[in-house]
């Protein structure tokens, strides 16, 4: 399997997993014990879970970006025309490097209030996967399926 098999399988893999966890959560916070310790690590706020049609939307998209990087890497059955494929690649490079940026710049510098154990938990995980998963779109991406 070539590189660009490779990266777009691992990053749909994960955007798939990721989709899927946002989904749980439309019902329970697992892996968090309570709606508080939910809010405190996974949105910095002290106030209680996101509505549950917020978190399936995510879920969704996710869903929804894993199958485009996923389709444009030759690891996913295409459909649909290859130009809208291309672009909602690009898309979601660009909204997962923006999230993975605006993230490490935001909220690890300060500059929108969330709790200290969000801050710590974005700056070492949520951000830089989301940086990585936006460099392995961006691969897929510029790669383009001949």
């Amino acid at each position: 399997m070539g590189a660009v098999k490779v990266t777009g399988a691992a990053v749909a893999g994960v955007l798939a997993a990721t989709g899927a966890l946002h989904a749980v959560w439309a019902v329970t916070p697992w892996p968090l014990r309570t709606p508080e310790e939910f809010a405190d690590a996974v949105a910095g706020t002290d106030g209680g879970m996101p509505p549950a049609a917020a978190c399936v939307a995510v879920a969704g998209l996710l869903g929804a970006a894993a199958y485009l990087v996923g389709a444009e890497a030759g690891v996913l059955p295409e459909a649909g025309p290859a130009r809208v494929r291309r672009q909602g690649v690009r898309a979601v490079a660009g909204v997962m490097l923006a999230r993975g940026a605006g993230g490490l710049v935001l909220v690890g510098g300060g500059l929108v209030a969330r709790s200290e154990r969000f801050r710590r938990l974005d700056t070492r995980y949520y951000s830089p996967l989301c940086l990585a998963l936006g460099t392995g779109a961006a691969v897929v991406a510029a790669a383009g399926r001949k």
